[in-house]
């Protein structure tokens, strides 16, 4: 069982960053896919990027340009960096990880983008 950890969440003003981070409880040199995901209210949580083992990345266009998803082996933490925000960012952001058929998620950290 991984346990994931979110942390860097909060308030920021439209056109500024924030830096998300995820700790795994565990190594994460075997998870497959890791990844961030995110649920607007009163929308449907959808995917903001993932990063595979090998580093490849992929990213929903929304945020392509503006986010840069990043993992580090050796500290088992995936990093989301999110600059140009806008009020549209705003959610609960949810790290995530999947190895073989299992996934796992975090507890989720709040950003909110003030306009």
């Amino acid at each position: 069982q991984v346990q994931l950890v979110e942390s860097g969440g909060g308030l920021v003003q439209a056109g500024g960053s924030l830096r998300l981070s995820c700790a795994a409880s565990e190594s994460i040199f075997s998870i497959n896919v890791m990844g961030w995901y995110r649920q607007a209210p009163g929308k449907q949580r959808e995917l903001v990027a993932t990063i595979r083992t090998g580093g490849s990345t992929n990213y929903v266009d929304s945020v392509k340009g503006r986010f840069t998803i990043s993992r580090d082996n050796a500290k088992n933490t995936v990093d989301l960096q999110m600059n140009s925000l806008k009020s549209e960012d705003t959610a609960v952001y949810y790290c995530y990880a999947a190895r073989g058929v299992i996934n796992y998620w975090g507890k989720g950290t709040l950003v909110t983008v003030s306009s």
